[in-house]
């Protein structure tokens, strides 16, 4: 088990100013993990309860949830779950699904009965307030499915309210722009996996042969059609970027797909918020 390459853990520790943050949420203090690949052979149960211990030694007001438990089949959330129960959080755990969530027709209700049965919510084009009706949380159906239709629910949140947007994939943000979204955080693209120090996630790179390799040639180039598939903007593939105004928050998640991990070390987000001055 476990012969694709990763590294250590990390826990990255972010504070981020929201615009309006009432007073009594300065300093709330959430945990993000996403891209946990549950199946046997991309998560390692070392590297999970490490990471289950990162989060509640954070001491989180909020644990949130950004997708892709399972792989294709969707069986192992039900040993996942056993493990995640574990969680510890004052507000309790908000939690989207990922496109792997949606493998299979009915691979979306055995994953979402199997996170409720331990108390986890599962947003699907929902809004929760968890900390309260001055800062909704916002969870988005994925990106790649029928259900992904924003303007409903957005259009239901008044402008002068901050609010947290949960959506799995950060090519969203691209569309998102068209609302107030104070903090959104995405997973997916599991960092790039492989990242070229100074320069950034090789995927982007093999872009880049997108539009200088012949398309006859480019099946020939390792990886090219995978890295082309999985995001438009591997720019964002991790970590924090301004999106038009927005703020978008890319976690590297903790499962790994080969060829493995480089430079790019599975992550624990442990995030501040503090009001904008």
């Amino acid at each position: 088990m476990h012969w694709i390459l990763t590294e250590p853990l990390s826990v990255e520790n972010v504070t981020v100013a929201i615009a309006n943050l009432p007073a009594s949420l300065h300093g709330t203090k959430l945990v993000q993990l996403s891209d946990l690949h549950y199946d046997g052979l991309r998560l390692s149960e070392k590297l999970l309860a490490e990471a289950i211990e990162a989060s509640n030694q954070a001491d989180p007001d909020l644990v949130l949830l950004t997708g892709d438990y399972v792989t294709d089949n969707p069986a192992p959330i039900h040993a996942l779950v056993q493990r995640l129960k574990h969680l510890q959080s004052r507000a309790g755990i908000y939690a989207i699904l990922g496109n792997h969530d949606n493998y299979y027709r009915h691979s979306k209700k055995e994953v979402q009965d199997a996170l409720t049965s331990i108390g986890i919510h599962v947003l699907w084009n929902e809004i929760a307030y968890p900390l309260g009706q001055e800062l909704p949380i916002v969870g988005l159906a994925d990106f790649w499915s029928r259900e992904f239709n924003p303007a409903p629910v957005m259009n239901q949140l008044d402008r002068d309210i901050p609010r947290i947007v949960l959506s799995h994939n950060p090519d969203t943000a691209e569309i998102l722009q068209q609302w107030r979204v104070d903090l959104q955080l995405s997973g997916h693209t599991h960092g790039g996996q492989v990242v070229i120090p100074g320069y950034g996630p090789a995927a982007q790179l093999l872009q880049s042969f997108r539009h200088i390799i012949p398309k006859p040639m480019q099946r020939w180039v390792p990886f090219m059609k995978e890295c082309n598939k999985v995001v438009e903007h591997w720019e964002w593939s991790q970590g924090w970027h301004q999106v038009g105004k927005n703020q978008l928050y890319v976690n590297r998640g903790l499962g790994t797909y080969a060829p493995g991990r480089l430079f790019c070390p599975p992550e624990v987000t442990a995030i501040a918020l503090v009001g904008q001055k």
